[in-house]
């Protein structure tokens, strides 16, 4: 897996969470985030299992320019 660093939350400071990636051999997103409490998680499984091998995490508004960023690099490919 080649992945392309697309950037942290810049209002995260030294902490290094969130953060996007794009997987340059697959087009997928990669995204490192705070996971998702219990009330949050309880909330989406009533509109999508989830299976054991996948995780909910939450992201703030500030990284959503980085998300369109990974997003738009991604179908560029």
């Amino acid at each position: 897996m080649r992945l392309r660093f697309i950037g942290k939350d810049p209002e995260s400071g030294d902490h290094g969470c969130p953060a996007v990636w794009v997987d340059e051999d697959t087009q997928g997103i990669v995204v490192q985030g705070v996971m998702a409490d219990a009330e949050t998680t309880a909330r989406t499984v009533a509109d999508s299992p989830l299976p054991a091998h996948e995780g909910v995490v939450w992201l703030p508004k500030s990284m959503i320019p980085l998300l369109r960023k990974a997003l738009d690099g991604a179908e560029s490919e």
